[in-house]
């Protein structure tokens, strides 16, 4: 998702050579060993070193990796305990970038990259610069099915052995998205029908028409386990906005959809996994105790000095519950 202000991105294709995290066999079976035992080699944070690997451009996996854990054992503990996960879904559980795709895809790519380019200034709030960028393009709901229908989900290595190895163990798993539920291939159509007489928005009136989507369907996630915003249609079809009463739709709406899940379900210990700054604020009083960074398809230099983890693959965390 998006990128702190003033971030320096790195993409990372999601299919290229094998990065490990910081404890993995690699680095030696002492250190398998000892996480048995209940002792990990360990160092504080030198976040001076991380910011200068990353500024250089010389960025050794293995290494940041081991630098940016300043606490491993507590990290494991949570990570180990957690009775729910929550994905982001944008260069997390899928590869792409859901808003940036379409608009590619109806010929506005290079405009809302432009305007993403130029948003990146901070003043404006996350509502604002998803309208704004809607706008470049308002994509029609032939155009959204046409998408959807010609470029089948991505998903990224490795999620779903991770998500199955969680349910296995009676953790409950999350998509909380900044993007929509038709970009990650939520089949949720809302429309807007209006009289011809309607004299106030008091007189109009919302269907919905829900199906499943492919990438719940993959990974077995319930539709009231998915946070998104939603796009919405007039009843010829005609882009008409998203539903500003998502959660997700507005700045720091990630944190409060976590903090309402955690209200509502009253889970003990709770993990955020993603990539992007609007990931890393679920880790609030009452939301995430544990943000994972993961950067197997992107990597951002200042939510990766802050992350409490940095996974290259889901594999890690598949063998960190072993």
């Amino acid at each position: 998702m998006e990128g702190l202000v003033g971030s320096r991105i790195i993409p990372i294709r999601a299919s290229c050579r094998r990065h490990y995290s910081a404890f993995l066999p690699t680095f030696s079976l002492h250190i398998r060993k000892n996480l048995n035992q209940g002792q990990v080699w360990m160092m504080k944070r030198p976040k001076s070193l991380v910011r200068l690997l990353l500024q250089f451009n010389r960025l050794n996996p293995q290494l940041l990796a081991t630098l940016i854990i300043s606490s491993l054992p507590k990290v494991l503990k949570l990570w180990r305990s957690a009775d729910a996960v929550c994905f982001d879904v944008d260069s997390t559980v899928c590869v792409d970038e859901g808003i940036d795709e379409l608009a590619e895809f109806c010929g506005a790519g290079k405009a809302v990259a432009e305007w993403t380019a130029r948003a990146m200034g901070g003043s404006v709030p996350f509502e604002e610069a998803l309208s704004a960028r809607l706008s470049l393009f308002k994509p029609s709901l032939s155009q959204v099915q046409d998408y959807l229908d010609k470029s089948p989900p991505r998903i990224s290595p490795g999620i779903e052995e991770l998500v199955k190895k969680l349910k296995s163990r009676n953790t409950d798993v999350y998509l909380i998205s900044g993007g929509f539920r038709q970009m990650i291939n939520v089949n949720e159509w809302v429309f807007v029908l209006q009289p011809n007489n309607a004299v106030s928005d008091d007189l109009l009136y919302q269907f919905r028409v829900i199906i499943q989507h492919p990438v719940a369907s993959i990974l077995g996630i319930p539709q009231e386990n998915i946070f998104s915003n939603q796009l919405i249609f007039g009843s010829s079809g005609e882009f008409l906005g998203f539903d500003a009463n998502e959660p997700t739709s507005r700045s720091g709406g990630k944190a409060t959809a976590v903090q309402q899940i955690r209200k509502v379900k009253g889970y003990k210990a709770l993990v955020m996994i993603g990539d992007g700054a609007t990931d890393l604020e679920a880790r609030k009083p009452g939301g995430a105790d544990l943000f994972i960074c993961y950067a197997g398809v992107q990597l951002r230099e200042p939510v990766v000095a802050k992350a409490d983890w940095l996974v290259f693959n889901f594999a890690d965390l598949v063998n960190a519950l072993e």
